[in-house]
């Protein structure tokens, strides 16, 4: 046998079906996915030919349909939704939830290992965060209007408040879990405190720490439809908001779609940032 036939040799049938099987079982989790949303869909369509609830109340999916190509598209001269298409509304809801979640990264992450790390200042500041993650928005919305009006402020100090407390807690919580052997090995070598705490326990800490931010973007997500019911158009929030005011029952409902489907994208693109920042988590 040459060298070229043997090169060429196919790979054993083992093999190649190994590589088969996570295709063909990515496939059939993805006609389960479209069989679900059929028959949910098809159960929808029942219950509205039923007419158990009025229209305006239980719209089909087509009205939920055509409402939403009506706020993604300008027709007969009117752009979208209040004058915004739903990708706009979307768009600034999201920028409102990153520059929220990021300020809150910014104060979250710094405060959440003086807690873990600091015993007094846990003492002192733990039960402050702990009091701000049992606070409802609609809690505090009032007070930061009063206090910063009806503009952009209030949003992003809301979507802060609320992005916080996860952050800080799965900080503490991390830091306090890091191995004792680290941090013994580290002050051996004749690491300070601060050292410690930014070589040894930070980077031990990541993991968790990254796994709060992903919570805070969810707390965040759920807490800009409170932070858009003040002035909130254009803005996911303030077009739910205000297509509820007028019984648009079919806009509500594109607009909670909107809400969940961008939930799942960006929360599969935080899981993706979080292996490429921290590829040995899970592994032995």
């Amino acid at each position: 046998m040459t060298v070229l036939e043997q090169t060429a040799k196919p790979a054993p049938p083992a093999v190649a079906r190994e590589r088969r099987v996570p295709r063909a079982e990515a496939l059939r989790w993805l006609a389960l996915r479209a069989v679900a949303l059929a028959v949910l869909l098809g159960a929808w369509q029942l219950v509205v030919a039923a007419e158990v609830w009025p229209r305006v109340l239980v719209p089909s999916p087509g009205e939920v349909w055509h409402q939403f190509v009506l706020t993604s598209t300008v027709h007969d001269g009117v752009r979208g939704y209040g004058g915004h298409l739903l990708v706009e509304h979307l768009g600034v809801s999201l920028r409102r939830i990153g520059i929220g979640t990021g300020y809150a990264a910014l104060v979250g992450i710094p405060l959440g290992l003086l807690i873990g790390a600091v015993r007094p200042v846990a003492v002192v500041l733990e039960p402050a965060v702990t009091f701000l993650r049992t606070l409802p928005p609609l809690a505090y919305l009032s007070l930061l209007v009063i206090w910063f009006g009806i503009d952009e402020s209030p949003k992003i100090w809301l979507l802060v408040i609320a992005a916080l407390p996860p952050i800080a807690a799965a900080t503490a919580a991390a830091v306090r879990t890091v191995p004792v052997e680290l941090v013994e090995a580290a002050r051996a070598l004749g690491s300070g405190r601060i050292a410690l705490l930014l070589s040894v326990r930070l980077p031990a800490a990541l993991p968790e720490i990254l796994t709060g931010v992903r919570i805070a973007v969810g707390v965040a997500y759920t807490s800009v439809v409170a932070a858009e019911t003040i002035n909130g158009v254009p803005g996911i929030g303030g077009m739910i908001r205000d297509a509820q005011r007028y019984n648009q029952t079919a806009v509500v409902i594109v607009g909670i779609i909107a809400i969940g489907l961008s939930g799942i994208v960006l929360d599969a693109l935080l899981k993706w940032a979080e292996r490429a920042l921290v590829p040995w988590r899970g592994r032995a």
